[in-house]
């Protein structure tokens, strides 16, 4: 069987994100990135629906190591794919990555201080052991979106899609559009279709989104670039605009009903007069409660004022021949059904992991720092933030794990885990793995995440900044990572708990 140092399950941004920090803080180990699919880029080659764009700035999305100089700080999918590619070729990252390879299971031996993965490719079970595994492959089931059923789906006589499934050759043209859903997707969807030569497309919510309209195109960092190098004006950029979303997000958190009242304020400034704000655009929640939808140059708005959008809220009572029956009884004629209706959330790939033997149930495990399991050694999984860009994380996240291989490599070490004694763990209380957040796709999954605790290290902050000092600033090493070496027999496994900061 095949032995590599470290093996990385993904190929989208957090598997490049990864492997581009071994390459730098750990040139002299040997990895392989296995990915499912046939390409790199991971969401961003998946999805390729109207209007597929960033719902992030790229000045934080973009990694760390490559500058985002594309004119756009909001842009397409095409143009983070190419960016993507790049930074791969640009770091011998590609030829690292083995495509094909579903990752089905990991099991870790203490005895040998090993995974050993197991991953299907061509039809055939391929082995590959590893002292490191980084699970890079993002949060949702690719091939299985979440798809609610309705009442006389099947008497609908135009065709159901699935944004995750978009067909190549769907010809909207002239056509009535009707999205289903109000989140990211949805308000993707809707301008972009619009625009794009539909008949009229109508959202179709459950329950109003905050939305708020950035401009595509960020003129400090233009002009930043006119006068720096292009990698200094970029820090100065990313800088910037991280500064900015930790300061509304927490705002958000001490002041919501002030923020709630400016983002309306602003919704209702730049729609026109015959789009009722209040029914349509007034959550019943707070602002960050769950995630607010970023939308360029009012792009949105500016399809609702001139017609060739709108907006309904109202519950689906069921599908007709001729589209979709609300609950109000008002029928919504349609040639097309757009399901924008989110995602199933999938942590660690559903990858079936185990440890000597013992099958790991991840709700019966304690979060370490947001990214290891109580108990389970030498794993690191990244799950970006729900607040802020995903880069921000998976980018934290890859330096972390390049710090804990050298430390480990430093120390003598082969295994590090981190450890919740039981007395402690029965004293802690328990909160979800990710907590104040409420939408959908999260909630039908929290139970199945592990749990986090109320004090660091075992908490999953979702704050960037929080997690700066956390994981960033902090020693590798604390009272509750263990450093160990595989047992000889009659022996204790651990070679001590902490070890002196260096």
């Amino acid at each position: 069987m095949e032995h590599v140092d470290v093996v990385i399950v993904g190929a989208g941004i957090s598997g490049v994100s990864a492997a581009w920090h071994l390459e730098t803080r750990c040139p002299h180990k040997r990895y392989a990135i296995l990915e499912a699919r046939n390409a790199i880029g991971g969401t961003w080659d998946l999805y390729r629906y109207p209007g597929i764009r960033s719902d992030s700035d790229m000045y934080t999305l973009g990694f760390v190591f490559k500058p985002w100089l594309d004119a756009r700080a909001i842009a397409d999918g095409p143009t983070i794919l190419r960016y993507i590619n790049e930074a791969a070729e640009e770091h011998g990252i590609r030829e690292r990555v083995r495509f094909g390879h579903r990752v089905k299971a990991a099991s870790w031996s203490s005895d040998e201080a090993a995974w050993t993965v197991q991953a299907e490719h061509d039809g055939r079970s391929v082995r590959i052991s590893c002292n490191m595994l980084l699970m890079c492959g993002g949060y949702y089931k690719y091939e299985d979106p979440y798809r609610p059923q309705w009442n006389g789906m099947d008497r609908f006589e135009g065709p159901v899609i699935h944004p995750q499934l978009w067909p190549e050759d769907l010809d909207y043209r002239g056509r009535k559009v009707l999205v289903i859903g109000s989140g990211a997707t949805a308000m993707t969807l809707v301008p972009a279709m619009a625009m794009g030569g539909a008949g009229h497309v109508t959202m179709v919510q459950r329950s109003p989104t905050y939305v708020v309209s950035w401009p595509s195109h960020d003129r400090i960092a233009h002009w930043l670039r006119r006068f720096l190098p292009e990698g200094l004006a970029y820090a100065l950029t990313r800088w910037k605009n991280v500064r900015g979303e930790l300061k509304f997000y927490r705002r958000t958190r001490t002041e919501p009903e002030a923020v709630k009242a400016e983002l309306i304020g602003e919704v209702r400034r730049l729609l026109g007069p015959h789009c009722d704000v209040g029914k349509h655009f007034t959550p019943s929640y707070n602002p960050w409660d769950q995630r607010l939808c970023l939308i360029p140059d009012d792009d949105l708005f500016q399809v609702i004022n001139d017609g060739s959008a709108s907006v309904v809220t109202e519950e689906i009572d069921s599908f007709v021949e001729e589209g979709v029956r609300l609950a109000n009884g008002e029928v919504l004629e349609a040639d097309i059904v757009i399901s924008a209706t989110g995602l199933e959330l999938q942590i660690m790939n559903g990858v079936a992991l185990s440890v000597d033997g013992n099958p790991v149930n991840l709700p019966d495990h304690w979060t370490y720092k947001g990214m290891m399991l109580s108990d389970v050694p030498n794993l690191i999984q990244t799950f970006g933030y729900i607040n802020a860009s995903w880069t921000l994380r998976a980018d934290m996240n890859s330096e972390y794990a390049a710090r804990v291989i050298g430390r480990m490599d430093e120390s003598g070490s082969r295994q590090v885990t981190p450890r919740l004694a039981p007395e402690d763990a029965a004293a802690m209380p328990a909160r979800p793995w990710i907590d104040d957040f409420s939408p959908g796709y999260m909630q039908r999954s929290m139970h199945l995440l592990p749990r986090q605790g109320d004090r660091n290290p075992w908490r999953n902050t979702q704050d960037y900044g929080e997690d700066r000092k956390l994981v960033r600033s902090a020693p590798v090493e604390d009272a509750e990572l263990e450093f160990s070496n595989p047992a000889k027999t009659g022996e204790s496994r651990a070679t001590g708990r902490v070890l002196s900061p260096s």
